[in-house]
Parts: C-alpha cells; structure tokens; sequence
C-alpha cells in the first residue's frame, strides 16, 4: 500500500483535540481546515516560564540513493515515546516542492510513521513557502523598480536572486530586463529554490516578528561602486516583506498517524542552507512537551553540524540525545557494494561502510559531547549476522543499537528506541561547539573541514579568497560559516564515498547572509538551484478517478 492511501485510510482527530492535548487555548489556534492549523506566538507570553522539555535530535550517516528514513525515524520514535506514557511532540520541517517532484519525494514520513494530512503537508500546506516566495520576490522586484527610476542608491551590482519552490535548472542564470523598454537595464540574474532563500534561514533563525523584521531589513541585496552595502531596509521594503510573512511566522500544528501533535515549520535544505526547522517552533515545542523530537537534514556531517554550530548557538538550547539513524544496505553501499547486490549478505563491505557511522558517531560523541544512540530502520533482508556484527561493533565504541520497525508498525516497532532514549536523556552532557566565533571566517572553515568531515587541508579560489576579505573589511567575521556541500560524502565529491584517500575541500564562493547572519561557504559542485532527475516522481503523481491524489511517496 502506498504512503499517501496509508495515510488517507487512518481517521485523525480534529486539529482541536490535537491542540488541547498539548494545553494550546481555543484563542491561541487559527485552524486551516479540520486537521491543520497555526499556534498564534501569543502562546509563548503564557507559557514562558514553564521548565522546558528534553529535546532529542534525529540526524543520519550520509545519505544514499536508498534511502535511511530519518523523517519515519523520528515519527515512529515520538509515537513510541507516546505509547509508553511520555508527553512527546515532533518539531520538523515542511517539504519542499522541489523534492516532492524531483527524485526525493516527500518529507512527512512513510508506511505507518507519518504525519498528516500527507498531501496537503506535501504541496501547499499552509501557504508559508509560498509566503517567502513572495517575499523574496518582492524583494527583487523593488531592486529593480529602484534601478528603473534613477538608481538613486547607486546599484552597482546586485546580488538578490529570485526564488521558486521547484527544481529548475534551466533558471540558474537567467538575463532580465530584455524588453528594450525606455529605463529598463537589462542584467544577469538568476533563481534560488526557495528554500536555499535567506529569506528562508531568517524566517526560521528569527525568535519573534520584531527579530524578523530586522534581520529581512539586514539583508544585504546588491554593493555600489565603492563596494558598500545596499540592505533591504535601504529601499524600504523591509516592512512590506514582514507583512507577507505575518501569518507564516505562526508555527503550523498537526498530527502523526497515531495522533501525536506535531509542529511542522520552515523547510531550508542542509546541504545548500542551515537544514533544520524553525527556532520558534522548537522552542514553543519545549514548553508544550516532556519529550521534543526534531530532526536535522541529511546526514551529521551537514544538518546536525549546523543545528549545533548555528541554530543552538543561536537559539540556546542543546540536544539531551541525539539519534544516529542508519540502514544496514546503505552502511553496504558506502563500503562500495553495487545496489543490485545489496540485500546479499557481506560483513567485508559492511565493515568498510561502517566507517561511515562511526565517524558520524565520533563527531556527535567527541567533538560535540553529546549522547548518543544509533537506530537501525530494519528491514527483512537483514541477516542476523548483520545486525550482531553491528552490535558488537558499536558496543566496542560504547554506543548502544536500537532495530526500529516503525515503517511497518509504527509507534509500537520503536518502543525499544523509545525507552532508550529516556534513560539517556537522563545522562549528563554538555554541547562543545566545533569553533569559536571570534575566529577567523578561514579558520571556522578549516575547523568544520578538518573536524568533522576528515579534511586534510582546504583550497580556496581567488573569488573566495577576495570575498573573505571583503566580509572581514565589511565588519562580519565574526557570523558563524554554513557550509554548502553534497550530501553524499564527508567530502566535496558525491563520488567518494569512503574518503580512504586524504582529500582537500574546495571552496569555489563565499556569500554573506547578512540577514540570516551567516556566511555560506559553497564548495565542490554544490548548486542552490537544483535540477530534475532523468524520471522525475512528478511522472508518477496524478489524480484518480475519485479524485484522490496517487504517487506521492
């Protein structure tokens, strides 16, 4: 049976049983529908001084073409907290249209570990990515129509992209203004997916409206000839773009499959921006629930470094646990066994692909002084063997093993991982950030490079190089690095998967995100504007002749 008929076949509770269950007001609840609705930020004047719950962080290996199912992970484990009598809330992104119909599919979980309802979280939801969209376009739109009646700021050059919600490559690099129109001057542009926007990493960095709209009037959107800055609040446009955003700064309430409430809220990609839900959900989360599930993208080397290194520094908080989540055909694959052969026993190639982990562990547990717990999502081609050899293996590294079956069943197959992580929540630690801010931007770059991801050194490009000086000239060096790299590999080639060799990271540009203040760092080939896959799953999405939506997965 498919995810979305899983989902469609299970009656949910109205969104208002939902709410009352984690004590949300009748007047704090804006429901869109019978099953989704937003949490007014009215809610956190009665709730700030409630003690904050534990907040557990889901994070995976690199990902791999076969999937890990981090997202039915931490579903099935905020299920499993609830049928073993915890108070447990998931804090998670919204999808992304790109993914939806490219080659990811969607992100609300899958089998009997989701959350609901599917489609409607999968397309439009409420409106808040579409909400930034607009934003971000308006933002470009009034660049222009500045330039357009005199330039009186003195563009020299914008760097503002427009954005859209879907995969297109054809949109990388686009010309403007081609209309031969009187005024109109006609430049190299270019989109973002909407996600990779700054408008996004602000829209979840911010802590209220007010720090929204000083962080959006921050933004830095183009330089003159003297190379100084031009901000978004420097052509007034930083409140129209807070008005756009006034009801999507809400934090969107829904359920799992089995009726845990969880707060579903911003949706930045980790391999392109800082990949983790938003500050205000999190925190409203913690005040609500015994038990916080959140989860970063793809693997630690990228989501859970910048939750960490970004977010939590931001924010002020910390994990209590963090959950590794692994399979044992991709620790297969990433010892370089061919994905036709993958359900086939093979210690030797498991061995080389369980490096993989225990760098991932070793990151989380040493570098950043966290507990840890690894999931296995099990499934049936799993010999015994495997899942012993695994066992001992991480026992040797002290970290303990949970087989999860919440694909399948839900809640009840991730009681084990459930209670584990009660007792471990309950062990002393304490988050070491990965580099100190007052460092400089290189050394934040070599830090990350070196510390987490193996690196045996770092090359810059001369464009780099030139913008690292002008961030630092500018009076920003002091923001922390989000660096833009694949998910697939510790390094910058998708195609090395068990860096056995030393290997550089290459550092091709560096952005500031004044607004979001961070600096993206972009290396290998990593694009903010992704592209469709050959068969992309828009092929197989329709509707029946009941009208009901087919192939989301």
């Amino acid at each position: 049976m498919e995810d979305v008929e899983i989902a469609r076949n299970t009656k949910l509770d109205k969104i208002s049983k939902i709410a009352e269950k984690i004590g949300i007001e009748e007047e704090e609840l804006e429901p869109y529908g019978r099953y989704k609705a937003k949490i007014s930020l009215k809610a956190f004047d009665r709730l700030k001084n409630r003690k904050n719950g534990k907040l557990i962080l889901v994070t995976a290996i690199n990902p791999t073409p076969l999937g890990e199912g981090k997202t039915t992970m931490a579903i099935g484990l905020a299920d499993g907290l609830s049928r073993i009598g915890k108070k447990s809330i998931l804090a998670l992104r919204e999808p992304s249209l790109g993914p939806v119909f490219g080659i990811k599919g969607g992100a609300t979980g899958g089998g009997y570990s989701q959350i609901a309802p599917m489609e409607e979280i999968n397309l439009h939801f409420t409106g808040d990515i579409h909400a930034i969209t607009s934003a971000n376009n308006l933002l470009s739109a009034m660049i222009d129509n500045h330039i357009y009646f005199g330039n009186e700021l003195g563009f020299d050059r914008v760097t503002w992209k427009r954005c859209v919600d879907l995969n297109d490559r054809q949109l990388r690099t686009v010309e403007t203004g081609l209309s031969e129109e009187k005024n109109i001057v006609p430049r190299q542009d270019g989109f973002d997916i909407s996600v990779a926007s700054e408008i996004m990493a602000i829209f979840c960095l911010a802590t209220d409206i007010e720090d929204l709209k000083r962080r959006i009037g921050n933004i830095i959107v183009g330089y003159t000839k003297e190379n100084k800055p031009i901000t978004t609040k420097d052509l007034k446009a930083d409140g129209a773009l807070t008005v756009l955003l006034k009801d999507a700064i809400n934090p969107n309430l829904v359920q799992t499959l089995e009726h845990t409430p969880a707060i579903v809220h911003g949706g930045p990609f980790a391999n392109i921006a800082h990949g983790c839900n938003s500050i205000i959900a999190t925190k409203m989360a913690l005040k609500l629930g015994e038990y916080v599930i959140t989860e970063a993208g793809f693997g630690a080397d990228l989501g859970a470094e910048k939750f960490l290194d970004i977010k939590c520094r931001k924010a002020g908080i910390k994990p209590d646990a963090v959950v590794c989540v692994a399979t044992i055909k991709a620790l297969k694959y990433h010892g370089g066994m061919p994905k036709e052969e993958i359900k086939n026993e093979d210690l030797d190639a498991l061995e080389r692909g369980y490096v993989n982990l225990l760098r991932h562990i070793n990151n989380l547990k040493n570098e950043f002084g966290l507990n840890v717990i690894v999931a296995i999502n099990k499934y049936n081609h799993d010999t015994e063997n495997e899942i012993n050899f695994l066992k001992e293996k991480l026992k040797q590294s002290g970290i303990e093993l949970s087989l999860v079956e919440s694909w399948g069943k839900g809640g009840e197959g991730a009681e084990d991982l459930a209670e584990k992580i009660v007792e471990l929540t309950e062990k002393k630690s304490d988050l070491h950030y990965i580099y100190e801010l007052e460092m400089s931007i290189k050394d934040k770059i070599n830090a990350v490079a070196n510390k987490i991801y193996g690196a045996s050194g770092v090359e810059y490009s001369k464009e780099a190089e030139d913008k690292i000086e002008q961030i630092e000239k500018l009076g920003f060096k002091n923001l922390p690095v989000c660096i833009a790299k694949t998910q697939y590999s510790f390094s910058d080639n998708p195609k090395n998967l068990e860096c056995k060799e030393p290997f550089n990271l290459h550092v091709q540009d560096i952005i500031l995100k004044a607004g979001a203040e961070f600096i993206v760092v972009i290396t290998g080939k990593i694009m903010t504007m992704p592209g469709l896959p050959r068969v992309p799953a828009a092929e197989q999405i329709d509707l029946d002749e009941n009208g009901n939506i087919v192939g989301i997965f």
